[in-house]
């Protein structure tokens, strides 16, 4: 019986730990997926932007700003990888699903160089992943892909990250698309090299990422036209458009058949264009971040005649960067436009709180302190004052109260005892310290401007705008924009589609020459900067 019953509660236990772990949850990185299917016969493409976590801007204020700490441009010992790892954590925690990426791209291997270095943290960026697949991320989903082909902080395993892949690709992400378009394009299947006879499938992925303005599909769909369909001319312009898009292939690329007798530039040698081209393409080099929408400023496709240029390399890529308008002129500050001891410098104004100046308010221990002055008394403290009614009751009094301005007084200066406009009988004048002026603080640029990657437009032009199926009425940058409620308005109005357009030339069309199931009549288009 003894030996019975211990074999009826080893039963027991065995069940409750069974039940136990069933009830254990599964992580994201161990979730079930569908097996890989090379062959599969239906894509539907799926645009990142309408599947991910709106983005804060607080939240984006620190993802660009860790960038710009981790720029490209920077010394490598300059990248301050722990600031940008504090700052992109923050924005995280508010859901910015790129500082999430970025996060995790850091953490899994650790980066940097001293005195800069961040360590490897694998599980915390394999975390940070799970969290992206939480929230539907589909770029959460590719990296864990690559995290299970590389073996980084999960066990490598490629059938997963294939999987994983997949799932990343139907759910929008563009590299997912771009790797596997690539993968399944070929004429024939050889799974050992990764490439299978899915040609279909495989370019409606390479269009889907194209679309969604990812620069390495651009170039994985224009090598596949020029060299399996010889479609020259339509690969000849992809390439193009994955200049602006910041591929540097795509330029060097473009560099080497303008150099060289091509039949992809229908066997047309041009150097002049093949140095712009390899410019871009060694500036792209040095920063992956800059984009080049208004290409065509400075370097428009044959039959177009290169614009002059002046051969600095830097005029070249900032002709080329997107265009933020310029800022409207300062408005006139307060006293400004007055005279005598109300002026006040343009740019200058009145503090919130005043306090005077360092010297004169040593003993004063709070704001409470600065108590009225009567007018027969002298300026206690340096700086503007304004006169007041001590029992304002008329509404002439009042009136009187809210046309005066505040008056500068040195310390120890008298107030003015003259009462311009009052008589002995509307009472007493009262004296209230307005404090020093202060500079107003210039508004601050975007932070892709003080990164160098766009550039701020010269001078307002005069409002301006067409239809996207009319002529461009003036030469300059134009920006799209699709109208409130539109399906893919996230993936036009962004300044990376800005077009630089001549007069009278048509604008680009969404369909035709962005992939985009947009009517032209549906955008409309403003000038930005005028040639």
């Amino acid at each position: 019986m003894r030996r019975l019953a211990q074999l009826i509660i080893c039963l027991l236990l065995a069940t409750f730990t069974l039940i136990a772990c069933s009830m254990k949850p599964t992580l994201p990185r161990n979730m079930t997926l569908k097996a890989f299917d090379p062959h599969r016969k239906v894509f539907v493409c799926q645009y990142e932007v309408n599947n991910v976590p709106p983005i804060d801007a607080q939240a984006e204020a620190w993802f660009q700003e860790g960038l710009r700490l981790t720029s490209a441009d920077l010394p490598p010992n300059q990248r301050n990888y722990p600031k940008a790892v504090e700052l992109w954590q923050k924005a995280a925690d508010k859901n910015h699903w790129k500082a999430m990426m970025n996060l995790a791209g850091v953490l899994i291997d650790g980066d940097g160089f001293a005195p800069y270095e961040v360590a490897a943290e694998p599980e915390r960026a394999v975390q940070i992943v799970e969290r992206g697949m939480q929230l539907g991320i589909p770029a959460a989903f590719d990296l864990m892909g690559s995290f299970h082909q590389n073996g980084a902080g999960v066990t490598g395993d490629v059938s997963r990250a294939y999987g994983f892949w997949e799932l990343a690709a139907d759910k929008g992400s563009p590299s997912a698309q771009t790797f596997l378009g690539k993968a399944l394009k070929a004429a024939y299947d050889n799974p050992r090299e990764g490439f299978w006879g899915n040609r279909k499938i495989g370019l409606k992925m390479l269009e889907c990422a194209y679309a969604q303005g990812y620069g390495k599909a651009a170039l994985e769909l224009g090598v596949t036209l020029g060299n399996t369909d010889k479609d020259y001319p339509r690969a000849l312009k992809i390439l193009h458009e994955g200049v602006k898009m910041g591929c540097e292939d795509c330029a060097n690329s473009l560099s080497s058949n303008f150099r060289n007798i091509s039949a992809l530039t229908n066997n047309f040698i041009d150097t002049a264009r093949s140095e712009r081209y390899s410019a871009l393409g060694d500036a792209l080099y040095q920063n992956p971040d800059l984009r080049f929408p208004n290409l065509d400023k400075i370097l428009p496709l044959p039959p177009a005649k290169l614009p002059q240029w002046d051969g600095k390399t830097e005029s070249l890529i900032n002709a080329a960067k997107p265009v933020v308008p310029a800022p409207p002129p300062p408005a006139v500050t307060p006293g400004a436009n007055l005279s005598g001891r109300a002026h006040i410098p343009q740019g200058w104004v009145l503090p919130k709180n005043p306090w005077p100046p360092a010297d004169e308010a040593r003993d004063l221990p709070h704001a409470g302190y600065l108590r009225p002055q009567y007018e027969t008394t002298a300026a206690a403290y340096t700086g503007y004052w304004l006169a007041q009614l001590l029992q304002p009751v008329t509404s002439r009094h009042h009136a009187w109260d809210q046309h005066q301005a505040p008056h500068y007084y040195a310390k120890g200066e008298l107030f003015d005892r003259t009462r311009p406009g009052l008589i002995s009988d509307d009472g007493r004048i009262m004296w209230h310290y307005m404090g020093v002026p202060e500079k107003v603080r210039p508004n601050e640029l975007p932070a892709e401007v003080r990164r160098g990657i766009w550039r701020m437009a010269e001078a307002n032009p005069a409002l301006s705008s067409c239809s996207g199926d009319e002529p461009c009425s003036r030469s300059g940058v134009w920006q799209p924009i699709l109208p409130d409620g539109h399906p893919l308005r996230s993936l036009v109005n962004r300044r990376w589609k800005e077009t630089f357009a001549l007069q009278g030339q048509p604008f680009p069309d969404p369909k035709k020459d962005w992939l985009l199931d947009v009517e032209s009549h549906e955008m409309k288009w403003y000038l930005v900067e005028a040639a």
